[in-house]
């Protein structure tokens, strides 16, 4: 199975291999799908079914802590997480890359182009549902979302994830008593994925996309953007993200899914999938 391998710092300094499994699928323009909280490579199944044949080169990673990737204690940070993407694009020595990242993955996406993207390997990118520009509540920030909220995920999380993620999945995709978008073996493929992550890598995680602020990192890039977005989304809704996101990138291309749920890449799959191939090769 093909793995890169980058490199984690504890904080006593010493030096830890992570071995970062990607799946590498088509020939064409390369892009890269960074997935969201708290999945794998493998939600991306839709897109790696489709882009390629689109003259796409696919490549979809599990983000440390997920999937097959290595599940080091530490380094579950977006200057972490996006030092581990910037190790895929050279060692696959990637150029005029697309990033599309989704929910918790838009933040690999910023933090990328505000630090690295100075060699111009990436030259577009998309952001799915994504947690940018700032989540969490606080004084300069007062539409956020409260601490209490996230203080009360975490202590889910480590009492009964697999009941909290169960519930979370359906808020994901829209599940409710008048909507069932998906079916109930999608759901229950989408729990196992979701369990098949290191406990304490989802907690880490969670309170990273909870609390990081992107407020500087989106107005350094310049490259061409695409936004997209559901107008249902109440996982990460819409007016505390996309609609501020925009602000900060006036020159993005901008979406929205007016019935869509937080999972519209499998919801909405035939127009996300189109709209993306549009992106991409225009």
């Amino acid at each position: 199975m093909p793995f890169i391998t980058t490199n984690s710092v504890s904080l006593s300094g010493s030096s830890e291999e992570v071995n970062i499994f990607y799946q590498d699928t088509g020939r064409g323009k390369p892009v890269i799908l960074i997935h969201g909280w708290p999945l794998s490579h493998a939600m991306w199944e839709y897109q790696l079914n489709e882009l390629p044949k689109h003259n796409i080169r696919v490549i979809a990673y599990d983000r440390r802590g997920f999937g097959m990737s290595s599940r080091p204690w530490e380094g579950y940070d977006y200057d972490t997480f996006a030092s581990d993407l910037k190790a895929l694009i050279e060692t696959l020595e990637l150029t005029d890359v697309t990033l599309v990242g989704f929910s918790m993955g838009g933040g690999e996406v910023a933090r990328y182009l505000s630090k690295y993207n100075e060699d111009g390997r990436v030259s577009k990118a998309i952001l799915v549902s994504a947690v940018t520009p700032f989540l969490l509540e606080t004084n300069d920030n007062p539409t956020g979302m409260p601490q209490d909220l996230f203080e009360n995920i975490k202590v889910q999380l480590e009492q009964d994830r697999a009941h909290f993620l169960s519930n979370f999945g359906k808020t994901f995709f829209g599940v409710n008593i008048f909507s069932h978008p998906v079916s109930d073996e999608h759901l229950q493929h989408t729990l196992n994925m979701a369990m098949n992550s290191a406990g304490y890598a989802a907690i880490k995680s969670m309170q990273a996309w909870s609390t990081t602020d992107f407020r500087k990192d989106l107005p350094a890039i310049k490259i061409p953007i695409l936004v997209i977005h559901g107008k249902d989304d109440e996982t990460v809704p819409i007016d505390i993200s996309a609609e501020e996101t925009v602000k900060y990138i006036p020159h993005s291309e901008y979406l929205i899914y007016d019935d869509a749920p937080h999972g519209l890449f499998y919801t909405h799959m035939q127009k996300f999938n189109e709209d993306i191939v549009r992106f991409i090769n225009s």
